[in-house]
């Protein structure tokens, strides 16, 4: 696998960088709804006082005329310019009556609402920009007043570098992060991929890295060892399984090969001969039902049949095995009893039988003479157990886990006539119905169980 390079062909990272526009673009677009806001409320803060003051001289030259209206401009001067205050009167010829202004301003008409322009001050005979607005009162004189906007416009330069430079604070982030993720990120999936190289490599114990935090990465590795965990599995019992056909079907036909050469020998007479035909015939047999069961094992691992799944009533399942092997039991000396119940579950009524045919039989084989077979059913959370105890030797310790494995038997000697498959068809039913495969000793006996799912997956 090649290795995870930092590449804008990478579409991990043209999502990095994506993410990193559209976070400068909000950055960029609330920062400038700021700024237009903040410019507009101040610009119309300065507006409503000018046309509030204008209002409120036009209203004094109403009542006290044009020498009160003058007056009340001289009385305003003083703090005028604390307040960056600008105030003209002139007369209908334009000479300056009251304000410091010098003079009225070119292009501006009396009347024509809001004006932004440059004027001379008469306390410093400096121009300064102004925004103000304009009257002409009942007597044909001129009324101006506005502000000195060199301050505003001063504050709006201000501004607009501030939110410039925390645009380029926030685009700096953006980019800082955007690359940390990046790095984050690919470091997960390089570890990820890492480990997949060396199990692609043939190591299948390598597991993918969690780092214990949780989170959609821990998640997606905690999935995938899991499934690695089943191939593992699964690839141990093939090398098991294809050892141990090798073993277990090498006596099989090289006794087949035997009876077939035997039955070429012109020296034994017939009898010899139809007791070599049935030999060789009972060896065919038993080869024929190892690979039957084989077959089975690998439908059931395979998860074949799911689609003749039915409600299954667990306690008439038992009910008619028990009524199968009862008379087989007692010719043994051994009962069969039956406690608890639990819920019907959707399953394979057939290899169901079968599975418990084989826990059965396995445990007859081994159950003294005079003990009992308790076959126990119940309900454990989301799954249904089916048990089945003998009172026999049970198994050491070190064995339980080797039951389920094809081909495992725990005669060294072999003499029970036997491929070690039962077992192994058991843990597979248990799996194709989501389920697993127990065995523990109880001292005395061995008590083999399926779990079984009680709902479909």
């Amino acid at each position: 696998m090649a290795r995870l390079r930092f590449s804008l062909h990478n579409s991990r990272t043209r999502l990095v960088l994506l993410s990193m526009v559209l976070s400068a673009l909000l950055t960029a677009t609330v920062l400038a709804l700021v700024y237009v806001t903040a410019t507009r409320s101040i610009n119309g803060e300065t507006r409503s006082v000018v046309s509030a003051e204008l209002t409120g001289l036009a209203d004094e030259y109403e009542r006290r005329g044009l020498i009160g209206l003058m007056t009340a401009i001289e009385r305003r001067l003083p703090s005028a310019s604390e307040r960056d205050a600008l105030y003209l009167l002139t007369d209908r010829f334009g000479n300056v009556l009251a304000g410091n202004l010098a003079r009225w301003p070119e292009g501006v008409t009396p009347g024509s609402g809001w004006t932004e322009l440059e004027l001379r001050k008469t306390e410093t005979n400096e121009m300064v920009p102004v925004s103000a607005a304009s009257i002409r009162l009942r007597g044909g004189e001129r009324l101006l007043v506005g502000r000195d906007a060199l301050a505003r416009q001063q504050f709006d330069r201000v501004l607009f570098h501030s939110v410039a430079l925390a645009l380029g604070a926030a685009l700096a982030l953006s980019i800082l992060t955007g690359w940390l993720l990046t790095r984050l990120v690919f470091s997960r999936l390089r570890d990820i991929a890492d480990t997949a190289d060396s199990i692609m490599s043939g190591d299948l114990t390598q597991r993918m890295p969690q780092r214990g935090t949780g989170d959609e990465f821990d998640q997606v590795s905690a999935t995938l060892n899991t499934m690695l965990d089943r191939i593992e599995d699964l690839v141990n019992n093939l090398r098991t399984t294809s050892n141990s056909i090798a073993h277990d079907l090498r006596s099989p036909l090289s006794r087949l090969r035997q009876r077939v050469e035997a039955l070429g020998d012109s020296h034994r007479n017939d009898s010899e001969r139809e007791a070599d035909t049935a030999r060789a015939t009972a060896e065919i047999d038993h080869i024929l039902r190892v690979l039957a069961q084989l077959t089975e094992i690998s439908r059931a691992e395979a998860g074949l049949g799911r689609e003749q799944f039915e409600q299954v009533d667990l306690r008439q399942l038992v009910g008619d095995a028990v009524e199968l092997y009862e008379p087989v039991a007692a010719d043994l000396g051994i009962r069969l009893e039956i406690e608890g119940s639990a819920s019907p579950i959707p399953g394979h009524r057939p290899l169901l039988s079968q599975a418990l045919s084989n826990l059965l039989e396995n445990a007859l084989r081994y159950a003294p003479e005079g003990s009992a077979i308790t076959i126990t059913l119940r309900d454990d959370g989301p799954f249904a157990e089916l048990g089945v105890r003998d009172q026999g030797p049970g198994v050491p310790e070190e064995d339980l886990p080797r039951l389920a494995l094809p081909f495992v038997t725990l005669d060294p000697a072999r003499s029970e006539r036997g491929a070690g498959l039962g077992l192994a068809l058991v843990a597979a039913i248990a799996r194709m119905h989501h389920g697993s495969f127990l065995a523990r000793n109880r001292n005395p006996g061995l008590e083999t169980t399926l779990r079984l799912a009680r709902q479909p997956a």
